[in-house]
């Protein structure tokens, strides 16, 4: 293995140390180019001031990839295996469209010589109408988590929620991240040494498309790449996504022990072990974790020794040796149980307030979960104390250095002195957004605070969490590429101080934590713009149109699927085989019940049966002590330094919703790409790898869809042996003796 990892130097940064052909002319004076090697081989120092960014082109395709990337990713967010399309698709797909629209729209000239002179076509299609296109797509391209909560309330508790006050929510979450980013951009996006690592792989994407290519000898363009592997994305998805969907888990060892519960705990790749389970569907392979495609092979051994040690040593041990009664459970499930491993009855405890009866509460009894979601809660316990002690070890005296840097920089890098041509956009309408929106909603959780439960003391507990935060992370982040999760933190928080209300657990998180991270996605773009030399109010208005765009459809999205989808995500009354079955949003209600109504301390703390989890923090803190230790005794051994224990504990904390054949299928890829094809294929991989991936999300999601749109509105569908998706139906089975489940043997 570490013959392997050595390999991550070269391998971590892929794109983004290409060395750039450069004129004399466009060279930069000396110190004036980023101090960031990264940046300075990748990043062009000239601009064209000349060019539009804002035309009728950015509108027309711009509002249209945040619309479909919107509706797509909202679309698979309710199902089995739920794809998430990265912008990166967005990005490639709108290059040949972009050039179509150039070459056939009409280049009149309206109102000519008057002050609203505008034409439809500027001339050809160029970088800068592309990365704000890329810009309106990236607003859709990640889920509002507010969402989360419109379905946890609608679905799960069934409790009144009105459209109107869903969608004050999903706004003013969005919003309010914008108003975090416009505070902290001069300290994290013009100084050089925040340098925001992910948008160099988009930096070079753009400037692979707009640079001139020549087709290789007996190879093809990035563009005829794409198409092809796009078609056969679409035609391959007809299989897994109607036909055959066994393709999406194949546990070939529960077809050889179809009667033994062991076998199949082992081998299912959805509700076991899944030794040996593989899915040839792609949405199994990208699903949760992103796309192999664009993971560095040093950060896919770390996810890999995370898997295996939380799957196939911590589990088994768990399970096996009945820690916390485990075997009265299934052994992977984000259910929620009574002690003799029935189901617990969460609508029992809740009285008409919405808030919990402590009377019934007793007589349920304690709340216990599955050996596979005890141990996803220690890994992120400790994986939150790893993430602050390595980065303080690794990365501390730097971080001193460039978090000073970031408040006392004078000296401008190129990049900087480039967007000084450009008028900047005023501190106030930041400020204004931020403060109207942190106004608007404290009145929408008084007003409704019996749909919402948050008081105005937890919004502004919430917006102080985020303030304090944002910057520390962001300069984590902008630096190292690493985010920390303090979701937990935020939940422990509210769980402790308003225990029994779960929209208000919920709420404190979206505003709090999430509004956060949606912050850093907002910052992350405006240096993306930066990089590429967008005019800052140009950039304003694209995330600001976006963000809108992008919150009402994907809450549109979302209400018309709950509204249409016959028992959507209630795995007990959606046909065998539905793809409906919401997995995150079923992590998400656990969390609201665990966190929020009945709490912490009901759970983790002294009234809880699960306080020993605790003891995972411990961990977290000394397992990046240890591989700092041995990185100073052993310095020539580079690898030791490549272990990351943030990444290793953090890799799996999905898990679930995410099973075990999205992890084995997301390795094996991973290694195809980032190892054989990188070390072998050099060439091959710097042209088409990114491509690939962008092709085949984009591929899927249309089919996706149109196979929901033809067929199964109609309820077309299909019933053999292999509509069965995974085929282990004792995988979900408890082992102990007397525990009697409805289709399970009797020990």
């Amino acid at each position: 293995m570490a013959d392997a990892i050595e390999t991550a130097e070269e391998i971590s940064a892929p794109l983004i140390v290409q060395k750039r052909e450069e004129s004399p002319s466009s060279s930069p004076a000396d110190g004036e180019n980023s101090p960031v090697e990264q940046v300075a081989l990748t990043v062009p120092v000239t601009d064209d001031p000349t060019l539009p960014a804002v035309t009728f082109r950015t509108w027309l395709l711009g509002a249209l990839a945040c619309f479909l990337l919107s509706f797509l990713n909202q679309f698979f967010w309710y199902r089995r295996e739920p794809l998430t399309i990265s912008s990166i698709s967005a990005q490639i797909a709108v290059v040949p469209l972009g050039h179509f629209m150039a070459k056939v729209v009409t280049r009149r000239v309206f109102f000519k010589g008057r002050k609203w002179e505008f034409t439809l076509n500027p001339g050809p299609f160029n970088v800068k109408e592309h990365v704000l296109i890329t810009i309106f797509a990236n607003c859709g391209a990640a889920n509002p988590y507010s969402v989360h909560i419109v379905t946890a309330v609608k679905v799960f508790y069934r409790r009144a929620l009105t459209f109107w006050v869903a969608l004050t929510v999903v706004v003013t979450t969005q919003v309010l991240g914008f108003g975090w980013a416009g505070i902290f951009r001069r300290f994290l996006v013009d100084p050089a040494s925040m340098w925001w690592p992910q948008n160099l792989v988009q930096v070079s994407l753009f400037r692979a498309f707009h640079d001139k290519e020549e087709r290789a000898k007996g190879g093809l363009t990035r563009n005829q790449f794409f198409l092809m592997a796009f078609i056969c994305s679409f035609g391959y998805y007809v299989f897994p996504g109607y036909i055959f969907p066994m393709l999406s888990s194949i546990s070939w060892l529960c077809w050889l022990y179809p009667g033994s519960v062991l076998a199949q705990q082992l081998g299912s790749g959805l509700k076991g072990l899944g030794i040996g389970a593989v899915g040839l569907d792609w949405s199994s392979i990208s699903s949760y974790i992103g796309s192999p495609l664009v993971s560095p092979w040093f950060a896919t051994v770390n996810v890999a020794i995370g898997y295996v040690l939380i799957l196939y040593v911590v589990t088994p041990v768990m399970y096996w040796n009945n820690v916390y009664n485990a075997k009265n459970f299934p052994i992977f499930s984000d259910g929620l149980f009574k002690s003799n491993g029935e189901e617990y009855n969460i609508s029992g405890i809740i009285d008409q307030d919405f808030h919990i009866d402590m009377e019934a509460y007793e007589q349920e009894g304690h709340l216990y979960l599955s050996t596979i979601f005890t141990m996803t809660y220690a890994f992120s316990f400790a994986c939150f104390v790893a993430t602050i002690v390595h980065v303080a070890l690794f990365h501390g005296p730097d971080l001193w250095k460039l978090s000073k840097s970031a408040f006392q920089e004078k000296t401008m890098d190129v990049h900087t002195k480039l967007m000084k041509q450009y008028e900047e956009v005023p501190e106030w309408w930041f400020t204004g957004i931020l403060v109207v929106n942190i106004s608007a909603t404290v009145l929408i959780c008084e007003w409704f605070k019996n749909q919402l439960q948050l008081p105005w003391w937890g919004v502004l507990l919430a917006c102080g969490f985020a303030f304090v935060f944002t910057l520390p992370i962001g300069i984590i982040t902008a630096t190292t590429n690493q985010t920390p999760g303090l979701n937990v933190i935020a939940e422990y928080i509210i769980g402790y101080l308003y225990p029994g209300y779960p929209v208000a657990n919920m709420c404190f998180k979206v505003y709090g934590y999430i509004s956060m991270k949606q912050a850093l996605t907002f910052l992350q773009d405006l240096k993306l713009g930066h990089y590429m030399k967008i005019p800052p109010r140009a950039m304003f208005m694209a995330q600001v149109v976006g963000t809108l765009v992008s919150a009402l459809v994907h809450l549109g999205t979302a209400w018309w699927l709950m509204e249409t989808v016959p028992y959507i995500c209630d795995r007990g009354q959606l046909p065998p085989g539905s793809p409906w079955t919401c997995p995150s949003d079923h992590v998400f209600y656990d969390a609201s019940v665990i966190w929020g109504l009945i709490g912490p301390r009901r759970i983790f703390g002294d009234l809880g049966y699960y306080s020993a989890i605790n003891w995972s923090f411990l961990f977290g803190a000394v397992a990046p002590v240890v591989v700092w230790v041995a990185s100073k005794a052993f310095p020539n051994q580079h690898w030791i330094r490549l272990i990351i224990v943030p990444v290793l504990l953090s890799g799996t904390i999905n898990m679930p919703p995410a099973t075990a054949v999205n992890y084995n299928s997301w390795v094996i890829i991973a290694f195809a790409s980032g190892f054989i094809a990188y070390r072998y294929y050099r060439n091959w991989w710097s042209r088409h790898n990114y491509v690939l991936s962008g092709a085949l999300d984009a591929g899927l999601a249309f089919m996706g869809v149109l196979l929901y749109l033809c067929l199964e509105m109609e309820d077309v569908s299909l019933d053999w042996w292999g509509s069965r998706v995974d085929g282990c139906p004792l995988a979900s089975c408890p082992t102990a003796q007397g525990v009697l489940i409805d289709g399970c043997p009797v020990f």
